[in-house]
Parts: C-alpha cells; sequence; structure tokens
C-alpha cells in the first residue's frame, strides 16, 4: 500500500526525489506524465501506456519490491507486463512477484567524448528507406532485441554500410533528458572488425552533441561488449534487473 504522504506526482518530482538520477532521467520522458512514490529510500513509477515497461525504480530493491508486490495484489499490475527494478536477486522477487522471466543487466552512462575510433567516419544516419535492410540485419544479427524499425521509443537510426549493404546499426532511443544507444547490431559475417565500437563512438559522439550524459543497457553475461564500452567511456554503472510478470 502507498500512504498519501509517499505519493509523487508528476516527471519533475520524480526527478527531484531521485536526485536526477541518470537512469530516472531516462526512464521518464519528457512528453509523457508518470505517477510515482517514495519508500525507504527508493523511489518507483507507473508509466503510461506505450512506452514499454509499467514501470520502475532506483534505490533500494527491497521496498521497490514491496510497492511493486501490492500493485500487483491490487490488480494495477497484471501477468504479461513488465518492470526495471533495482539489481535483486531471484529469490529476493520470487519471494513477491511472480515471475515468468527474469534479466539481469547494467545501465551503462558517459558524459565525455569517447576516444576516436578507426571507421568511426562510416556512421551514418539512417532514414526510412533503410528500414528494409534493419529489419533483414536483426533478424539475422540480433533477433532477440526489442528496438526494431516502426518502434514509437526510437527516434533515429544509425548504420554502417560495406557498399550497398547495410553491415552494422544502432537505435537512438532518446527520450528522456539523456543519449540513449539500444539495439546495436554487427553482421555475424562482420564481427571482429571494429565496427562494434566505430558505430557505438560514432552515435555517441553524435548523441553528446545534444545531450550532457549518453547512456546504453547491456546484459551483464555480455563480457565483450562490456569491456568494449568501458574503453569508450561508459564506466558509471546502475546494475538493474527487468522483471515480467508471470
Amino acid at each position: 500500500m502507498i500512504t498519501a504522504e509517499q505519493v509523487l506526482a508528476g516527471r519533475e518530482a520524480l526527478l527531484a526525489a531521485t536526485g536526477h538520477h541518470p537512469y530516472a532521467r531516462h526512464a521518464l520522458w519528457r512528453d509523457h506524465e508518470a505517477r510515482g512514490w517514495r519508500r525507504d529510500g527508493a523511489v518507483g513509477w507507473l508509466l503510461p501506456p506505450g512506452q514499454g515497461p509499467a514501470g520502475g525504480a532506483v534505490g533500494p530493491a527491497g521496498p521497490a519490491l514491496d510497492v511493486f508486490a501490492g500493485l500487483v495484489a491490487d490488480g494495477t499490475l497484471h501477468a504479461g507486463q513488465w518492470l526495471h527494478l533495482p539489481r535483486a536477486t531471484p529469490a529476493e522477487v520470487a519471494g513477491r512477484l511472480t515471475v515468468a522471466r527474469l534479466d539481469e543487466w547494467d545501465f551503462r552512462w558517459t558524459t565525455t567524448a569517447p576516444p576516436e575510433q578507426a571507421g568511426e567516419d562510416r556512421v551514418v544516419r539512417l532514414t526510412e528507406a533503410d528500414h528494409p535492410a534493419l529489419d533483414a540485419l536483426i533478424d539475422a544479427a540480433f533477433p532477440s532485441t526489442t528496438s526494431r524499425p516502426g518502434d514509437p521509443r526510437v527516434v533515429d537510426w544509425y548504420g554502417i554500410r560495406a557498399g550497398d549493404r547495410l553491415v552494422a546499426a544502432g537505435a537512438d532511443r532518446s527520450r528522456g533528458d539523456i543519449g540513449f544507444l539500444a539495439g546495436l547490431t554487427v553482421a555475424a559475417d562482420r564481427r571482429g572488425r571494429g565496427l562494434g565500437a566505430a558505430l557505438t563512438a560514432g552515435m555517441t559522439r553524435a548523441l553528446l552533441g545534444r545531450y550532457d550524459h549518453v547512456a546504453l543497457g547491456v546484459y551483464t553475461d555480455n563480457v565483450g561488449a562490456i569491456r568494449l564500452y568501458r574503453r569508450l567511456g561508459f564506466t558509471r554503472t546502475e546494475p538493474r534487473t527487468s522483471v515480467h510478470l508471470g
């Protein structure tokens, strides 16, 4: 149960309660009003339909899980929705929520331009005419990604071509106050040639022209990508647990 004194109304109140945490600045879109709460050091929110996750939180995991468990119990949240929460153990989550799937990942961010990478000058902004090529690349190289052409969360697409072929691409999903890279994809037969580094660096440099922070998400078991992102300056980290409700 959330008491009246714990309620936070509106995006600005939520951002202030988190100390303008970079994750909250990303998750709370500029043009969407969220409603939320504060409890025992945790700040959480529910998001409007169509934004992806049903809600999220920063701060201690325990109080956040307790509140979301209450929201499931009262019917506010239901199976099929998902939440982006502070890092919690599977046992902590399972003790409060029915879990269909649990993912552990890191929200990483930088405030400085990355070292220049070979091939970075090949990174270009894509257009709607490139969507068929994007779909083909994603289907072949990264079918599990949630970032695809037509996704309302995506602002722009960037890519690298080899001749007429699209061999690397990534989505600009900057809907909050910071830049956000997602769905970074390299064709399987072109991996190990620095294209991932060139794409990430080029997109980061472009977004730092408009935002004071640029962030991305990476699964904790993707050791190679984590090593690359650290090298490019993404050294600040907020550990996350995503819970798909069963």
